[in-house]
C-alpha cells in the first residue's frame, strides 16, 4: 500500500472529526432505538432518517480511517530544509506578469483548499515549486498557462 504524504496539521484535523463522528455514533444508535418503538418500520420516517444517518457516519468513519492507515505525516519543522521548498513549507511567490504576491503551502490531496492558500503537491504549481530556493525564477505550466514567478519567501511552519 502506497503511503500519501499529509502534514501534522492535516492529521490532526482527521482525527478531530474521527473523534466527533466516534462520539455521534451512540446518538445516533439511541436515535434508532427510539424510533423503532414507535412501531411499524416500514412507514417510520424518524427510523430510516436515523439509518440513513447512521450509514453516512460509519461510511465517514471507514474514510477517515483509511486515509490515516495511509498517511505519512510529516513534520516539515524537524527537517533539514536547507532552503528548498518542500512537502509541508509555505512559499510566498510573485507573478512576474502582474507584481501579485500569493502565499501557498504544499500539503497532501485531502487538505488542499486554495480558499485559504494551500494547495496540493500534486498540483501544477507544486510540483513546479518543489526543490527550487528562495530567490529563483520559476515557469510553471497551469491549466490556464505559462506563468513565471519570483519565489521570494520560504518558510516551515
Amino acid at each position: 500500500m502506497e503511503k500519501v504524504p499529509m502534514t501534522v496539521r492535516g492529521e490532526q484535523l482527521l482525527r478531530e472529526e474521527l473523534d466527533r463522528l466516534l462520539k455521534l455514533r451512540p446518538k445516533i444508535s439511541q436515535a434508532i432505538a427510539e424510533a423503532r418503538e414507535l412501531g411499524d418500520l416500514k412507514e417510520n420516517a424518524e427510523y430510516h432518517a436515523a439509518r440513513e444517518e447512521q450509514g453516512i457516519c460509519e461510511a465517514q468513519i471507514r474514510d477517515i480511517e483509511y486515509k490515516l492507515s495511509i498517511a505519512q505525516v510529516i513534520d516539515v519543522t524537524k527537517l533539514d530544509n536547507s532552503g528548498k521548498i518542500i512537502f509541508g513549507s509555505t512559499v510566498t511567490v510573485i507573478d512576474v506578469e502582474t507584481d501579485e504576491e500569493k502565499s501557498y503551502q504544499i500539503v497532501g490531496d485531502d487538505e488542499a483548499d486554495i480558499k485559504t492558500g494551500r494547495i496540493s503537491v500534486s498540483s501544477p504549481i507544486a510540483r513546479g515549486l518543489i526543490g527550487k530556493i528562495e530567490g529563483d525564477e520559476v515557469t510553471i505550466v497551469t491549466p490556464g498557462g505559462e506563468k513565471t514567478f519570483d519565489i521570494d519567501k520560504v518558510e516551515y511552519k
